[in-house]
């Protein structure tokens, strides 16, 4: 008899904590609210041949061609779009781009470091190169003004990696 009622308390106790844990998870995450949103771009610069960059690389716009090359570091002849990705800035959770999929070559871990402002939010952010991290800085991205990373050699030319925040 004594065994049956703590089996029947253990089950209304293991039932309590489901229910709980139920009305837990329906409630939203403070810490998952999107709060922006961020877009990693990487593009391949050369002097050389652009074909080396593949078959699926694309040209870029005049204007970000012009915004490119007023940069001394990453003045080239050509640039060639290799890929993107746009991730949710959640308030208080990292996220991941990865801008070549489904390589895992080129990865930006990014989080939030304050609460967002209209046009601006600042970052922790990380570049992964061959799963090793190679840049770790804390940024404060505006709209319309990314950041530029100038990446490895690759193909004669070299990797550009834009972190942006998406409009």
């Amino acid at each position: 008899m004594r065994s049956t009622l703590q089996s029947f308390f253990g089950l209304l106790i293991a039932l309590a904590i489901g229910l709980a844990a139920g009305r837990l998870s329906a409630q939203e995450d403070p810490g998952r609210a999107k709060v922006g949103s961020l877009v990693v771009t990487v593009y391949f610069a050369t002097d050389g041949d652009p074909k080396a960059a593949g078959e699926k690389a694309q040209e870029i716009s005049e204007d970000l061609r012009t915004r490119l090359s007023s940069e001394k570091k990453l003045r080239f002849a050509h640039y060639r779009a290799l890929g993107a990705d746009t991730q949710e800035i959640f308030r208080s959770y990292e996220n991941w781009a990865q801008p070549l999929k489904p390589s895992d070559e080129i990865l930006v871990r990014f989080e939030t470091r304050t609460r967002p402002e209209e046009d601006s939010i600042s970052l922790d952010l990380e570049l992964w190169l061959a799963r090793k991290k190679i840049l770790k800085t804390d940024v404060q991205l505006r709209q319309g003004r990314p950041l530029y990373v100038l990446g490895s050699e690759w193909r004669g030319g070299r990797l550009i990696i834009a972190v942006a925040l998406a409009k």
